[in-house]
């Protein structure tokens, strides 16, 4: 593809009119919001009204004006972007809190069985914290297998297949509907991380019958740093399973201050402590670019983006590890070097902003929302300088910072 052929397709992207939504530095082409995306412009705004309005003038009667139900209301907006009914999802605290919730939730509502099945080389806090939930539940335990041995690893005492839909180092996705069934077919619950899928590409857990989800809101969402996730739990489960961690918020009536714990109906349930209202606002802000967004001209994009870097790797020998099939992968782009870091490092100097995961993968992340085509272009353009140059060479790139 030709820097001509890039802008050809940036004229005709019916995605083009987002990418002002967004406030991006001059200079960078940033292909890290599959880890941190972008500032949407309307969050300053949003959190300035918070601040000063919310909090600085109305003071406490906020809680009565808003602030509330604002994880419900919340959960409401993110729920179209998963494919579930708005009563189905919640927002707040964080996607490692409520993976702990929800597998030790399915460990107890099932307890003739004793194992959560996991990919081995599953992001790593998913697998953190199914060690540290299933040590809360007598007899339970966490098995770790191989993608190609997961299938048979799921058998009669299988209690919960935890899977991440979208790997967060390959890009490899799994067929929800097939894996799903797959789980309900031993007679296992089936709970989905979507942290690396929502805003990506196209979910749609109530046709997949999924049993319970979770994903967090700063990637592709552009939710910013820390905001709060969101828990999904389908509605014919929402009755039988408890919340393990039974806070304030999820009881059925909070001011009542009661000594006992009484758990609320549906997905207020799910909630545990007092929700971060200044996060809160700046993800409200955020998903409000979602409202209208077509989530196949999503896809298209995206794939569109990927053979652009996929092309550039190829042409310079680069191993690429995400799959070729875009119905099998998210939306990053993912190189394998024995020298992968210092070739990130390489490219952030010169305005490229990519992340390494080790030990040896350079991963590019393709958000349609806000990159271009030409971007894309550029970026492999500029790989292809750091490559034939060996720029990366400078020992300055091999010192490792604490974040990747």
């Amino acid at each position: 593809m030709t820097r001509d052929d890039a802008r050809a397709l940036d004229a005709a992207d019916p995605l083009a009119r987002y990418r002002d939504l967004f406030d991006l530095p001059d200079g960078v082409i940033y292909l890290d919001g599959n880890s941190l995306g972008a500032l949407p412009k309307a969050v300053p705004a949003a959190i300035a009204d918070a601040t000063t309005r919310q909090w600085g003038d109305r003071l406490i009667r906020s809680w009565n004006e808003g602030w509330i139900d604002a994880p419900q209301r919340l959960g409401a907006q993110v729920a179209p972007l998963i494919g579930a009914a708005p009563d189905e999802v919640i927002v707040g605290d964080s996607t490692s809190t409520h993976l702990f919730k929800l597998i030790v939730a399915a460990l107890r509502n099932n307890p003739g069985r004793n194992t959560v099945v996991s990919e081995r080389g599953n992001f790593p806090t998913d697998l953190h914290i199914a060690e540290g939930a299933v040590a809360c539940v007598p007899g339970a335990r966490l098995r770790t297998v191989d993608r190609d041995d997961l299938a048979d690893a799921i058998d009669a005492d299988t209690a919960l297949l935890m899977l991440t839909h979208v790997h967060y180092k390959t890009a490899d996705r799994f067929d929800m509907p097939a894996w799903t069934a797959r789980a309900h077919a031993a007679g296992a619950l089936m709970l989905w991380d979507l942290s690396h899928s929502v805003g990506a590409v196209p979910l749609d857990l109530t046709a997949a019958n999924a049993d319970m989800a979770v994903g967090c809101t700063y990637k592709y969402l552009n939710g910013g740093p820390g905001a709060p996730a969101f828990l999904f739990v389908a509605d014919r489960h929402q009755a039988a399973f408890a919340n393990p961690i039974s806070g304030w918020m999820g009881h059925a009536a909070p001011f009542e201050f009661a000594d006992a714990y009484r758990p609320a109906d549906g997905m207020t349930r799910w909630l545990v402590g007092t929700p971060p209202i200044l996060s809160t606002a700046a993800l409200e802000a955020a998903l409000g670019v979602w409202v209208d967004i077509d989530q196949a001209q999503v896809a298209t994009k995206s794939a569109a983006l990927f053979d652009i870097l996929a092309a550039a790797g190829d042409a310079l020998g680069l191993a690429c590890v995400s799959p070729r099939d875009p119905a099998h992968r998210g939306s990053h782009i993912s190189f394998r070097h024995p020298h992968a870091y210092a070739i990130t490092q390489a490219l952030i100097a010169r305005g490229v902003i990519g992340d390494f995961r080790d030990p040896d993968i350079l991963r590019l992340g393709l958000t349609p929302l806000y990159l271009s085509h030409d971007d894309v272009w550029r970026a492999g353009a500029i790989l292809a300088d750091v490559m034939r140059d060996e720029a990366w060479r400078d020992p300055a790139y091999a010192e490792r910072s604490v974040v990747t």
